[in-house]
C-alpha cells in the first residue's frame, strides 16, 4: 500500500445523486391570497411549468396551467373576463374549472377544448394548490389545519416575505430535526429539543433562551426575554406552522410562524414566511403591529443565514452524524412518501416515531462557550484606548 493510499484509507465519501425530478404530492402554498384577487391574471413558475392565478368574478381563485391549448399563448398574459381568463392571442376564454367556456368568433367550442385546472384551497389569508404527480385529487385527511387567529382582530395583519432559493427543497426540511444550527446558525440556545413523525405530519417541539453574547440585550426600562417555546409541524411536504411563544419578565407574546416553500424545478424554490401576533390588554393597537413587524424582520435575518448556508453547501445523501444530531435519515424517509405513488408508500414512512434528543452534552458546552465569548467582550471593553 502506498502512502497516499494509506492517507485516504477510510475516507468518508459523499454520496449525493441528483435532486428528483418528480415533485412532491401535496398542498403548496403560493403565497398571500389578497396578491392574487386584483381582477388580473398572474403567472406562477411552480413544478416546473408555467401556471396562471386569477380571480372570477364570482370571488373564486383558479390555477390553471399557464399555455392556451389552442395555439400556445400565454394566458397569464391576458385579461380576466367574467369567470373566464382570456387569451391574449385569440380570446379563447376559460374557466376555472378547465374547461373553454367560449370563442367569440366560433359556432361552437371543441369538445376536447380543457386544460390542466389546479385544485385550489383559499384559506386564512393564503392560497394554496395541490400537486399531485399521479392526478388524484387531494385526500380530505391531508387538508391544511385551519390557523387559530389568521382572520381575527385580534391578531395582527399577516408580515410576509418571499425570496427565491437555488437548491432543492429537501434543504429546507432537513431543518426541522437539525437543532445544532440553532445555536451556530441562528445564535439561539436549545434546551430543549424533540420531534415527532406521523402520517404526513412532521412536528419539531423546542424551548431555548437567548445569546446574550450574540444578540443585543433590553436596555433599561424594555421588557427582558426569558426564552421561546416553539410547536412547529409541517403539514405534508412543504407547508409549517410553528405555534411561537416568546417569553419576556412582563409575560408571554403569542405569534404563528408560517414557513412554507413551492418548487420552481428541481433545484429551485420560492421560500415564503409570514407572522402574525397576537394582541393583548398590554399589546394592542399599532404597539401590536410594529412588534410583529420587528419579529419578522427578526426571523427574515434568520431565514437569510439558512440561505447563505444552502447556497454555499453541497448536496449530501449520507451525512455523517454525531450521537447529538437530530433524526435526519427517519426525517428523510417520512419526507419520501411525497415522492412515490401512493400505493408505494411504506408503514415506515408514516409510522409514528418519537425522538427526544439528550441536550446535556450541547448545552454544557454552548454555556461554556458563551461564558468565554462574554468574558472575552469584557475584556476588550475595559482596556484603555
Amino acid at each position: 500500500m502506498t502512502a497516499v493510499e494509506s492517507e485516504h484509507d477510510g475516507v468518508r465519501a459523499i454520496e449525493a445523486a441528483a435532486a428528483p425530478a418528480r415533485f412532491a404530492r401535496g398542498w403548496h402554498c403560493l403565497g398571500l391570497s389578497e396578491k392574487f384577487k386584483d381582477g388580473k391574471p398572474h403567472s406562477v413558475q411552480a413544478f416546473g411549468q408555467k401556471l396562471v392565478v386569477f380571480r372570477g368574478s364570482d370571488g373564486e381563485l383558479s390555477v390553471l396551467d399557464a399555455y392556451c391549448r389552442h395555439m400556445g399563448g400565454d394566458l397569464s398574459q391576458g385579461t380576466v373576463k367574467g369567470n373566464e381568463v382570456a387569451c391574449p392571442f385569440h380570446d379563447w376564454r376559460w374557466g376555472g374549472d378547465g374547461r373553454c367556456k367560449q370563442i367569440p368568433y366560433a359556432r361552437r367550442v371543441p369538445l376536447r377544448a380543457r386544460t390542466a385546472a389546479w385544485p385550489t384551497l383559499d384559506q386564512d389569508g393564503m392560497l394554496f394548490v395541490w400537486n399531485d404527480p399521479e392526478g388524484n385529487p387531494p385526500p380530505a385527511d391531508v387538508t391544511i389545519p385551519r390557523i387559530e387567529g389568521a382572520t381575527s382582530d385580534s391578531w395582527t395583519d399577516w408580515i410576509w416575505y418571499e425570496t427565491v432559493v437555488d437548491a432543492n427543497c429537501r434543504e429546507v426540511v432537513d431543518n426541522v430535526v437539525d437543532m445544532a444550527h440553532f445555536f451556530y446558525v441562528h445564535y439561539s440556545f436549545p434546551t430543549f429539543f424533540k420531534n415527532v413523525f406521523e402520517g404526513h405530519t412532521a412536528t419539531q417541539f423546542m424551548r431555548g433562551t437567548g445569546r446574550p453574547d450574540a444578540r443585543p440585550q433590553a436596555k433599561n426600562g424594555q421588557p427582558k426575554t426569558t426564552g421561546s417555546t416553539s410547536v412547529a409541524s409541517y403539514h405534508g411536504p412543504s407547508f409549517m406552522i410553528d405555534d411561537l411563544t416568546y417569553h419576556y419578565d412582563t409575560g408571554d407574546v403569542q405569534s404563528i410562524l408560517i414557513n412554507c416553500h413551492y418548487p420552481v424545478s428541481a433545484d429551485r424554490f420560492v421560500l415564503q414566511y409570514g407572522i402574525i401576533v397576537k394582541r393583548s390588554d398590554s399589546l394592542e393597537g399599532a404597539e401590536a403591529d410594529k412588534l410583529a413587524t420587528n419579529m419578522a424582520d427578526f426571523i427574515k435575518l434568520g431565514f437569510e443565514q439558512d440561505i447563505a448556508i444552502w447556497k454555499n453547501k453541497t448536496r449530501i445523501d449520507n451525512p455523517l452524524l454525531c450521537e447529538e444530531d437530530g433524526p435526519v435519515y427517519q426525517l428523510r424517509r417520512w419526507y419520501e412518501q411525497f415522492y412515490v405513488d401512493a400505493a408505494d408508500v411504506k408503514p415506515e414512512m408514516v409510522n409514528r416515531f418519537e425522538f427526544e434528543l439528550d441536550t446535556t452534552r450541547p448545552v454544557e458546552a454552548w454555556q461554556k462557550e458563551v461564558e468565554a465569548n462574554l468574558a472575552r467582550k469584557a475584556a476588550a471593553e475595559s482596556r484603555p484606548l
